[in-house]
């Protein structure tokens, strides 16, 4: 019997599954990150006494780009994943891009994005 060269439609939907549930919940995460970059939850100290917002303000900044940054990594992984959909609907998902290979189900469960088997990521 010859080797696999792509995942069944069936296991392909089930990759579709677990994607979308994560696409959901890093949706969400995203959200929370932007809106609290953006202070729309009002929670802020702008309307406070001016002593306090001295104290703050450093703290503030800081907290800020941190969350800038957690934001941008979090909008580089629902990339990710929007593109492992797109491979879906392609019928490309799960083949390594660099052996030509199929990915292990564990490792696409654990990483549904991925495109590197585990043995060529751990070459890089």
């Amino acid at each position: 019997m010859s080797e696999k060269t792509r995942y069944s439609d069936e296991e392909l939907q089930e990759f579709k599954e677990i994607i979308l549930k994560k696409l959901e919940k890093a949706q969400r995460d995203y959200d929370l990150l932007k809106s609290s970059i953006m202070n729309t939850d009002g929670n802020d100290i702008s309307d406070t006494s001016p002593t306090f917002k001295v104290l703050e303000e450093g703290a503030s900044t800081l907290s800020k780009e941190e969350a800038g940054q957690l934001a941008q990594r979090q909008m580089k992984f629902i990339q990710h994943l929007q593109n492992a959909l797109v491979r879906i609907e392609n019928k490309t998902y799960g083949i390594c891009r660099e052996t030509g290979k199929l990915i292990p189900k564990e490792r696409l469960r654990a990483v549904p994005h991925a495109t590197l088997s585990i043995d060529q990521k751990l070459k890089k």
